[in-house]
């Protein structure tokens, strides 16, 4: 079997996109909290949910990536004229 490298810059960035993913995750339940004017504790108490929000939007994000790394693979390059 072949061993596979991931760069500390990969992490990095994967890290940074899964961060950006949990703080529109809070953004939404903060948008929710302020709507429905429910107590403000309930930013620790969803927190649970929040994760599991943050982790959907990461892996609808890598989706979107592996579709467009598909599309740019398959479509013909200008250059190659």
């Amino acid at each position: 079997m072949k061993d596979t490298v991931i760069t500390a810059a990969v992490k990095r960035r994967e890290l940074w996109i899964w961060l950006t993913c949990f703080i529109v995750a809070n953004v939404v339940n903060i948008t929710t909290i302020i709507c429905y004017a429910t107590p403000w504790y309930e930013i620790f108490t969803q927190l649970g949910y929040v994760t599991v929000l943050s982790v959907l939007l990461y892996v609808l994000t890598v989706v979107v990536r592996l579709v467009w790394y598909a599309v740019r693979r398959i479509a013909p390059s200008e250059d190659k004229r």
